[in-house]
């Protein structure tokens, strides 16, 4: 698949080969689904946490005599039924955490990228290079190349060459910058165009090539 290289201006300045075994792999739905399930299970802290009917205050005795009161019976006002009683099957601190191997989350991106690529959602960029940190002009930048949609920008790494464009794209809130190596299913499935520049486009290769 051959794809149009364009610079910040919006400007077409060469065209790439992008991969077949990456941008062309047999598409695997349900293995991207699992991994997908798989991250927002991970992104879960499982702090949540409730008292039961051992951990509440008080109530450690029989309120009132088992007959004669024409009540039900009751041994504690512990329980769930009463105003500050122990609660029922309600969740306590747990990991959320779900396992899968390397081999099917790579596989799980290389279907993803391929939907992606097949919903001609990529845009390919020659380099992140920006003078200075302008947010508004690389807002319009972004805007030239994708429209209003929701962008996923890919970055090479750290290095100074992208330190203003990293500083200018923070705020913006259309764009999520993202570090090439830790692409991830669910970044590329809720975005509406994904902008790879030429260095990422190298860091995705070393990895899922």
């Amino acid at each position: 698949m051959k794809l149009d290289v364009y610079n910040l201006k919006a400007e077409k300045v060469s065209d790439v080969e992008l991969p077949e075994e990456i941008f062309a792999a047999k598409v695997n739905v349900d293995l991207m689904h699992q991994a997908y399930q798989r991250q927002m299970a991970n992104a879960r802290l499982g702090t949540h946490n409730t008292k039961r009917r051992a951990e509440v205050r008080g109530g450690a005795g029989k309120p009132f005599k088992q007959k004669g009161t024409g009540r039900a019976r009751r041994g504690s006002m512990k329980s769930a039924q009463h105003v500050g009683g122990g609660r029922i099957f309600t969740p306590k601190p747990r990991d959320y955490s779900q396992e899968m191997p390397r081999k099917m989350r790579r596989a799980a991106l290389r279907s993803a990228l391929t939907v992606v690529a097949n919903d001609e959602k990529i845009i390919m960029l020659d380099n992140l290079n920006m003078p200075e940190a302008k947010t508004a002009e690389l807002a319009k930048s972004i805007k030239a190349l994708a429209g209003d949609n929701r962008v996923l920008v890919l970055i090479p790494g750290n290095s100074e060459e992208n330190e203003n464009f990293i500083k200018s794209g923070r705020n913006l809130a259309n764009a999520r910058l993202l570090q090439a190596r830790y692409l991830n299913i669910r970044d590329l499935l809720i975005s509406d165009k994904v902008i790879i520049p030429l260095e990422a486009l190298d860091v995705i290769k070393s990895y899922l090539g």
